[in-house]
Parts: structure tokens; C-alpha cells; sequence
């Protein structure tokens, strides 16, 4: 049987893998996923949810309206179930965006095949091995595919990490809940609680978000959250542990039958030791896993792929020398450790009992200021990112704003430079101040006006830069003087040599 090359092949075809995908696609790479199912689909109502963050990744893409025409939005951010308003936050996006997992995927896949990205359907990598100049990954159904690099998007349980022989350190489970699409003979009370055993709810599969508060519509599948007394036991759960864990909470279990899909999720707090072995990488569930709380997890994945895509390809390209790799690590396992750490805390704070009750209750107060809301808002929805927390500058290692820019073309957006996912050098100053030439194969060069204040979630106003050198997923890396000799070496440092003539 013949190899199939690639320059690069993923494992997973879930929200991470789809992102890193597009990503590359966008840069020109030869990539292709490998995913177990024979389609897109998603079974049962497994989480979802965009983050502020992650919405202005799709913004910088040019595909938000796909997302916001899909789902609900809603003042939504939140900690350990104590909710708090972001409306105030400076990005065109202060919002939550209420979207199951499944239509999100069922989104991206549409992107990805336009971008004309293969998908190999119904089968697993089961295995690989690396030399000096790729990667030989072997596939569920016997065949074998030959790849500059290998990146592990395959979950929780990845086999990508399990073989490259990382460590995946952390804390295993102390509570376990089920997570059910269901039909029930009785009619429940819709709704959530909170009791001596955890946390509860019953809704609707449908549901609108009005005026921030959900709203279930009157017909259609349900979905049940209850959390069992004992930690239940790994791999897939059942209609009859599903039975008993309602009637322990709710004295019935409602005449519960015609299951659409049954999950358990756990408390288990996991990351990676290291995101990068050789020539293989890991990104999304493959790389950390931890508690639901706050719906991070997809949206981290999501920012793994956009922090990973661009860095990967020009690796791959021969543009960086295999060292930028090394920077995914050095900046995306901090981001997941504040995730861990985040999650961690809520859970604890979501104990049954009265004393924990209490601590929370303080915590709500806390929340109800200023600059905490602020801070753990910021955290919360991604957009307080920081992979420099040490530049002298504070715009530096954040996400660049998307402001409203004159040039002598017309205004344009931020954002709007990013879509085709190249960095831009944008200078606010005395137009020609820096010739870009030498990288002009890479990086995009603009002159342009601005006179509004430079805002930043979480910090607050910062001082304006006459020149911003901003990456392809958004994050400024440079500011200053274009004269400033610290530029060349920054944009020798993050997209390659400069081209000789």
C-alpha cells in the first residue's frame, strides 16, 4: 500500500484541529486531518460557547457573522457561577456567544473546505514514528502517511501524546457528572441547582438568550447535568447509572428513555509537561484538560491552533528556523496553566458545603468591584492574554485592538488586515519611516492615523505607539520608533531573515 504525504497531518477533526487547519491552508501548507468519524457530526449537545477571545480570533479571519448568525448572544462571563457584566470592555465583541459545540464544528468544516483542506474520514491515527526529516503515521485501516510534522488535536486521550511519551501531570478526579440528550416521560421544572451532592440542571436542547438570561423553548430534546455521589467509573456511561444518579438528586428519574447521547465528565486537571516532542506537537485536549467551569476549554484549543498555525508554517515554509516551534510552548502552556488554575479554583468554590458557600458569597462581593470584575473578566474571556507580562510596554505580548484606522485608501480595520493571517507592520507616525522590503514577502506594510484612545482590557488606557509590528494571530510583539533598531531584530526574530537582493 502506498504512503500518503503531507506537510503536515492532524490528528482530530474537532474544533482545535479544524482551526489549526484553516490556519495553515491560509499560510499555503499541504495540511490534512485525520478524523475517526465518517462525517462532521456531532451526537448529544456536548458544551460550547465562544469567548470574547476567541469570537475576535473568527473576526480576524473574516468568518465571525458566520458564528454570530448561528448562535445566541448574551452576557455570560462568569466564575464559579457568580455572573458579572462585560458589556464595558473595549472590543467589538463584550459578549458571550451561547453555540453548541457541534454547530461550531459544522462551521469551521464549511472553512476548511473551502479552504480546500483533506479530510481523511472514519479512521484513527494509531501510531507514528519520527526521524530527522518527518514523521511515519500509521492509520486505523493500514495505510500510512509521511509528514513533515504530526500535531495531536485528538483529545483528552491522545493517543499522539500517549506515543511521543509526554508526561500528562496533574490532579485525577474527585467529583464525576453526567451529561445526557434525553427524552423523559414526565415533565420535569426546568431549571438548575445546587445541593449537598453538586450541581444540577434540566433544560431544553433549544433555547434563546433574553435580555442575558436563557430562556428554554417549549418543545425538543432535554438535556440533563446531574452530578453522581461517587465518582463513576471511566468509559461510557449509562441510561441506568444516568437513572440512578436522578432519582439519588431529584427522588425520580422522570421515566428518562430514548438516550441521544450519554457523557461523564470529571474533575481531572491535566497538562502536558511539554507541548512539543521532535516533530510533534499537541494543541487542545491533547495538551491540557480540567473542569468545565467557564466553558474555556474549547476556546482554548481554539487559541492554541491560531498561536501554533502561523509558526508551523513557517517552519515548514523554511522561512524560521525550527526554534520559533519552541515558542508555541514557551507561550501557550502558561496560557493553559492559568486555565487549569482558574478551573481548579471554581470547583473548589463549588463545593456542597456551607462554609464553601460562604467563601463564594465573599467572592461575589469581590466580583461586584471595579477592577476585579475587571481582571477576572478579562481572564475569563481570553482577552487579558499576556505573553510578554515583563515588556516595558503593556501592548506588547497582548492582543492587538481592533481599531477604526484612516489611510490614504479609505479606513480600515484592524482586524480587517488580518483575514488573509499575515502580520502587519502598521505605522501610525510620519508615513516611510522604515523600509519593509526585506520582509515584504511576509509581513504587509501600512501607514495610517489614529486619534482615539488605545484601551486594553483589564489594564486600561496605555499610551499610544507611533508603530505596532503585530503577528498573523494578533499579538503585538514590537512598538515603537520605526527608527528604533530593535525592529529589524523583531521582525528577524519572529518572520525569518530578511530577503537579499
Amino acid at each position: 500500500m502506498s504512503t500518503t504525504e503531507h506537510a503536515v497531518v492532524i490528528a482530530g477533526g474537532g474544533p482545535t484541529g479544524l482551526m489549526l487547519a484553516g490556519e495553515l491552508a491560509l499560510a499555503g501548507i499541504d495540511v490534512a486531518i485525520v478524523e475517526r468519524r465518517p462525517d462532521q457530526d456531532l451526537v448529544g449537545a456536548r458544551g460550547g460557547g465562544l469567548h470574547s477571545r476567541t469570537i475576535e480570533i473568527f473576526d480576524q479571519r473574516g468568518i465571525v457573522e458566520r458564528f454570530l448568525d448561528a448562535g445566541q448572544i448574551g452576557q455570560v462571563a462568569g466564575f464559579a457561577m457568580v455572573r458579572f457584566d462585560i458589556s464595558d470592555f473595549p472590543t467589538r465583541h463584550p459578549y458571550g456567544l451561547g453555540l453548541w459545540q457541534n454547530r461550531i464544528e459544522n462551521i469551521l468544516a464549511g472553512w476548511v473546505d473551502e479552504l480546500r483542506v483533506p479530510i481523511y474520514r472514519g479512521c484513527d491515527v494509531t501510531g507514528f514514528t519520527q526521524d530527522e526529516t518527518g514523521v511515519d503515521v500509521e492509520l486505523s485501516d493500514g495505510r500510512t502517511m509521511r509528514a513533515a510534522y504530526l500535531v495531536g488535536c485528538d483529545g483528552g486521550r491522545s493517543v499522539v501524546r500517549k506515543t511521543a511519551g509526554i508526561e500528562f501531570a496533574g490532579w485525577d478526579p474527585t467529583t464525576s457528572s453526567l451529561i445526557a440528550v434525553v427524552e423523559l416521560a414526565e415533565e420535569p421544572e426546568l431549571g438548575g441547582h445546587h445541593d449537598a451532592i453538586g450541581i444540577h440542571g434540566i433544560g431544553r436542547l433549544e433555547y434563546e438568550i433574553r435580555d442575558g438570561e436563557v430562556v428554554y423553548l417549549d418543545k425538543g430534546p432535554i438535556r440533563l447535568l446531574v452530578t453522581e455521589r461517587e465518582v463513576g467509573p471511566s468509559g461510557d456511561a449509562t441510561l441506568s447509572e444516568l437513572s440512578e444518579a436522578l432519582i439519588a438528586v431529584y427522588g425520580t428519574d422522570f421515566g428518562v428513555h430514548s438516550p441521544t447521547s450519554i457523557s461523564r465528565f470529571t474533575d481531572a486537571t491535566r497538562q502536558a509537561v511539554s507541548y512539543r516532542e521532535g516533530r510533534v506537537l499537541i494543541a487542545g485536549d491533547a495538551a491540557h484538560v480540567h473542569p468545565p467551569m467557564g466553558g474555556q476549554g474549547l476556546n482554548l484549543g481554539v487559541q492554541d491552533a491560531v498561536n501554533l498555525g502561523w509558526k508551523l508554517a513557517q517552519v515548514v515554509k523554511g522561512t524560521s528556523g525550527d526554534a520559533l516551534l519552541d515558542t508555541y510552548h514557551a507561550e501557550r502552556h502558561p496560557a493553559g496553566a492559568e486555565v487549569l488554575r482558574n478551573t481548579m479554583g471554581q470547583t473548589a468554590l463549588m463545593r456542597p458545603d456551607d462554609r464553601i458557600k460562604a467563601a463564594r458569597d465573599v467572592f461575589a462581593e469581590v466580583l461586584n468591584m471595579e477592577e476585579p470584575r475587571k481582571r477576572i473578566g478579562a481572564m475569563m474571556s481570553g482577552l487579558g492574554v499576556d505573553y510578554e507580562p515583563d515588556a516595558e510596554h503593556p501592548l506588547v505580548g497582548r492582543r492587538m485592538p481592533d481599531l477604526d484606522l484612516t489611510t490614504e485608501s479609505g479606513p480600515v480595520r484592524v482586524f480587517g488586515m488580518l483575514h488573509q493571517a499575515r502580520p502587519v507592520l502598521l505605522n501610525l507616525g510620519e508615513p516611510g519611516g522604515f523600509d519593509v522590503t526585506p520582509w515584504a514577502d511576509r509581513v504587509r506594510s501600512l501607514d495610517a492615523e489614529y486619534d482615539g484612545e488605545w484601551e486594553l482590557p483589564g489594564i486600561g488606557t496605555v499610551t499610544a505607539p507611533t508603530a505596532v509590528l503585530i503577528r498573523s494571530d494578533g499579538h503585538v510583539v514590537w512598538v515603537g520608533e520605526p527608527t528604533d533598531p530593535a525592529l529589524p531584530e523583531a521582525l528577524t526574530t519572529w518572520f525569518g531573515a530578511p530577503a537579499t537582493a
